[in-house]
């Protein structure tokens, strides 16, 4: 998969045996794969509603289609396992769309839509596996906003019959599942916090003429202080008190949202690392309003289990740790699954739930009406297509 942060491909290939809720899972490896920089800045700029035509989403579809089945191969290739011997594909693809709830157009109120490219197509003709894609689709068709689905594998994995848990995944947007201590999937609801690293990201690149692309280790957020008068307006934007389910993306915290920062910036003559270090209090922030606000007022949980890219910036870390007494905060490392490699192995499983015909969305967490069975599946070809082949022209 390729997360709203449109940095790269991760996949992860992930031995799966049982019946889910008895599901055994045993992680092989995990391999990441960067965009090319043209690549990334055509998905960055379609994503935030630039300029764009039919003609180039579907040529990008398709070169997509041809990275990620690349990167398939290649992490089949690290880790000695042949293609031959992999059953199934799942891949999430690459988000440049995403109206979770109904809006008005051309003339209908009742229209909500997503879009993922990276064509399954050419995925499985060219690794010749079957691969099952476009997976949030049949959750909105009932009713639901397509997101978030990976509180299903949260639910598989991290229940615990005593104890109440989080899981908090802090990619480019973050979002947390909740588990009551003994749930039943009934008894599981998730949503959106907002911005993970999405909004730290974009100032990175900003400040630094695209020479960086994250702020690691929070460097850069370390050299910088805290402009108060900022984060209060931040923290008033309207999504933190929308009821769950919610789900949020580039249309709400992407390109136009921080530019209104770095024009905020100008006017007020702060410097680049002041205002990376109060876009990274942000994010933990919104994560603690949500979860005081939404979670806390509903059930006691005693752990947060962390996962994503987030899961390495110490100041959100600190942040949490400060603003959460009394909660153990658990790498999702330590329970099996790296944090980077999370969400991959998340959609693994998503296939693996749908090649056997089973519903694998959460209705509490989406708000969908009822269980959908996610995606569409394209059957292996009944050999390998290596990219670039034509057919000869007739004579």
């Amino acid at each position: 998969m390729s997360g709203t942060s449109a940095d790269g491909i991760d996949a992860a290939i992930v031995r799966l045996a049982g019946v889910s809720p008895s599901l055994r899972l045993r992680l092989e490896g995990f391999h990441r794969a960067e965009f090319p920089a043209p690549v990334r800045a055509a998905i960055l700029r379609i994503s935030n509603g630039g300029a764009t035509s039919s003609a180039e989403i579907s040529q990008l579809n398709f070169l997509l289609g041809e990275l990620f089945a690349q990167t398939a191969l290649d992490a089949c290739r690290r880790f000695r396992i042949s293609p031959r011997s992999v059953d199934l594909i799942g891949s999430h693809g690459q988000t440049v769309f995403h109206q979770g709830l109904p809006s008005d157009f051309l003339g209908s109120a009742n229209v909500a839509s997503t879009l993922q490219l990276a064509e399954p197509s050419v995925i499985a003709a060219r690794t010749g596996i079957t691969t099952v894609a476009d997976f949030r689709p049949s959750d909105m068709a009932a009713g639901g906003q397509g997101a978030p689905l990976v509180p299903f594998v949260d639910y598989l994995f991290y229940r615990d019959p005593r104890v109440g848990r989080v899981a908090l995944n802090i990619g480019g947007i973050a979002n947390v599942t909740v588990l009551p201590a003994n749930a039943r999937p009934a008894q599981v609801f998730a949503f959106d916090t907002g911005p993970g690293n999405m909004v730290i990201d974009a100032l990175v690149r900003h400040s630094t003429r695209g020479k960086r692309s994250f702020d690691r280790d929070a460097r850069i957020a370390r050299r910088g202080i805290l402009l108060p008068e900022l984060l209060v307006e931040l923290l008033a934007n309207p999504y933190f008190r929308l009821a769950p389910p919610k789900t949020a993306g580039r249309e709400q915290f992407g390109q136009v949202y921080t530019d209104r920062l770095i024009e905020w910036g100008r006017k007020n003559r702060a410097r680049p690392e002041d205002l990376i270090r109060t876009a990274t209090l942000l994010t933990p922030l919104s994560i603690l309003d949500g979860l005081h606000r939404w979670v806390g007022t509903r059930i006691q949980f005693r752990q947060l289990i962390i996962s994503g890219g987030g899961a390495h910036n110490p100041l959100v870390l600190a942040q949490l740790r400060a603003g959460l007494p009394g909660v153990e905060m658990i790498s999702s490392g330590k329970l099996g699954v790296p944090e980077d490699a999370k969400e991959a192995v998340a959609f693994a499983i998503l296939a693996y739930e749908t090649f056997h015909g089973r519903p694998a969305n959460i209705p509490g967490a989406t708000g969908a009406k009822h269980p959908a069975i996610l995606g569409k599946i394209v059957s292996a070809p009944p050999r390998p297509v290596p990219y670039g082949a034509r057919p000869h022209p007739r004579r």
